[in-house]
């Protein structure tokens, strides 16, 4: 990972604050983020995420990718067909060029997303619900989205799913009869073999099924 200042890292995408700081971030590093993130820093939360999600995948509806971003989880995922929806133009531009997903969708997961209510059978994310990205209030509007009995595999950064208190809002769509009790898995967001300073940090993936 590169020290330049100059240069798009972690610690920036942490301390992202609006929607607008976002797309300044991945504006710059949509062309080197595989290069200087994902393979620099043994990015392999999205591969694990998708492992997951193609574990209990047995429906045979469209599957969203929130946040996806270059495209990292639709690489990896077995399911589909899957679209893609992401803050960033630049970012589905890389992801367009691979060719992964079916639609590409610009949207910001804090507003109404322009997709019609009970459109998608699964919906799986990696690396958005994280410092400086969405909270849990977006899990209203992806439940608007996704249709009855929907998957939904989502990767919480551990210590935002302390902080911004994901738990609570999880039971509180439970009480609502919004979903049924989620499952949750932990796992560490990078290789193994990884030495930054965030090497050791851990996801919980957040496993429920939206209530018919």
């Amino acid at each position: 990972m590169s020290n330049s200042k100059d240069m798009p890292d972690l610690q920036a995408a942490y301390a992202l604050r609006t929607p607008e700081d976002s797309k300044a971030l991945y504006r710059t590093w949509a062309d080197s983020y595989d290069e200087t993130f994902a393979n620099a820093m043994g990015y392999t939360a999205p591969a694990k995420i998708a492992g997951l999600f193609d574990e209990r995948w047995n429906k045979t509806g469209r599957v969203l990718d929130v946040g996806c971003g270059t495209g990292l989880v639709g690489e990896a995922l077995n399911a589909g067909p899957v679209d893609g929806l992401d803050i960033s133009a630049e970012m589905l531009g890389v992801s367009a060029k691979k060719g992964i997903y079916g639609r590409l969708i610009e949207g910001d997961l804090t507003c109404v997303l322009d997709i019609e209510e009970c459109t998608y059978a699964g919906l799986i994310s990696a690396g958005t619900f994280t410092h400086g990205h969405v909270g849990p209030e977006a899990l209203d509007e992806l439940l608007r989205i996704a249709e009855p009995d929907a998957l939904f595999v989502l990767g919480v950064n551990a210590e935002v799913f302390r902080e911004q208190n994901f738990g609570e809002k999880l039971d509180e769509l439970v009480r609502r009869g919004m979903i049924f009790a989620p499952e949750f898995v932990e796992g560490q967001i990078y290789a193994e073999d990884s030495d930054h300073t965030s090497a050791k940090d851990r996801f919980l993936a957040v496993v429920f099924h939206k209530r018919p």
